[in-house]
């Protein structure tokens, strides 16, 4: 069995569902402290109650000075949901028919075991190799993410330690890996709108004001406006309303109130401030009574072809033939807090088709590949 291969298996058999790390970190760690690395655990209490849960984080680093090369990802997994509905134990790594099973098989647990094995590889043919390698590791991604990355990230700032490069872990490729990169994500600006009417009796409607008809106009506006049309890495912003909810569940009462919930994800077009004024001024425009809570979840960030991205193209070829393309498609990843630091930022990691879902699996030569693909950032740009 391949040494990829072998602790892929090992950190899918710890059942870290978020914010749980069972494990996975410590064993992280101790290989690469065994490399030369200097780590610093960076752990933080989850939750107000009388047993908090722990969210586990941690920053290693090899070398004392020069450009950082930072590999960032998370332990943590999504629950399981019905164990009756799998093939087989989802913490319990089982390959079949070129297939390796469990829960994180993909997301992300694989790419964990590909940057490991890939800087004891690289480290092993250049122990003076020039500038640093270094890895932020959660713990905390597929839940709340607050004490997670976000706040490694404000350590390091804190620091002054600025990664020049970084390649996160999530598994980006669509059909093969390494067939697609992110260099980029979309912002995620999120609201709960509330319409306030006067309830009443629906056979009485003079003496009512139904919510409801009052935001329809409003509502089909927000979803028909043209927010940009996007650029030449990023579609143009989405407005998507996913929850209505209004009504005392009587057929004749007329609420007194509406509840709605929609989501932006937006690009580098745009701020979250001019989003939010627009919208403000579009509800207000329709003479509508209501409140906004807003969540901006994450900012847009885009990584543009230089140093990382070349050398990137360059090792997924080497390693499997295959030209690679870059997208800045899906949802949000913890990119979206290492950007912010200022360094060039990508994603790259297996194919995606089974994250999150029943039977989570990866191809066991596509993952003894992934190493390479990373060996050969590490080679082209600190060798």
């Amino acid at each position: 069995m391949t040494p990829v291969l072998q602790l892929a298996i090992d950190l899918i058999n710890r059942p870290s569902v978020t914010p749980e790390d069972a494990g996975c970190q410590q064993l992280m760690i101790a290989r690469l402290q065994r490399c030369g690395f200097e780590v610093t655990e960076l752990n933080f209490n989850e939750g107000s109650s009388a047993a908090p849960k722990l969210v586990r984080n941690f920053w290693a680093v090899r070398g004392s000075d020069g450009p950082i090369l930072c590999f960032a990802g998370h332990t943590d997994v999504v629950p399981t949901g019905d164990l009756s509905h799998w093939q087989s134990d989802p913490f319990a790594a089982e390959i079949r028919n070129g297939m390796l099973y469990g829960r994180g098989a993909a997301d992300m647990k694989g790419s964990l075991a590909a940057m490991v094995v890939a800087v004891e590889e690289f480290v092993a043919a250049h122990p003076n190799h020039t500038g640093r390698i270094a890895f932020l590791i959660t713990s905390d991604e597929e839940g709340p993410a607050v004490n997670g990355t976000v706040k490694v990230v404000e350590w390091l700032r804190q620091q002054g330690i600025v990664p020049d490069w970084c390649i996160v872990g999530e598994p980006s490729s669509s059909e093969r890996c390494g067939d697609t990169v992110k260099n980029g994500r979309r912002g995620s600006l999120g609201a709960q709108l509330t319409v306030y009417g006067k309830q009443g009796h629906v056979a009485y409607p003079q003496l009512a004001d139904n919510p409801i008809h009052r935001a329809m106009p409003a509502l089909a506006a927000l979803s028909q406006e043209v927010w940009d049309n996007g650029n030449a890495f990023f579609p143009a912003t989405s407005l998507q309303i996913s929850n209505i909810g209004g009504g005392t569940g009587a057929t004749n009462v007329i609420p007194g109130e509406l509840s709605v919930t929609f989501n932006l994800r937006f690009s580098t077009e745009q701020t979250a401030e001019t989003l939010q004024q627009r919208i403000v001024a579009l509800l207000d425009s329709h003479q509508l009574n209501y409140r906004l809570d807003w969540n901006l979840s994450g900012l847009p960030f885009l990584t543009a072809p230089g140093e990382l991205l070349d050398a990137v193209a360059a090792s997924i070829k080497s390693a499997t033939g295959i030209v690679t393309q870059l997208s800045t498609a899906g949802g949000t990843s913890d990119g979206r807090f290492i950007a912010q630091l200022g360094g060039q930022v990508i994603e790259l990691g297996p194919v995606n088709a089974t994250i999150h879902q029943v039977d989570e699996c990866t191809s066991v030569e596509e993952l003894e590949q992934l190493p390479a693909i990373y060996r050969g950032v590490l080679q082209r740009l600190l060798a």
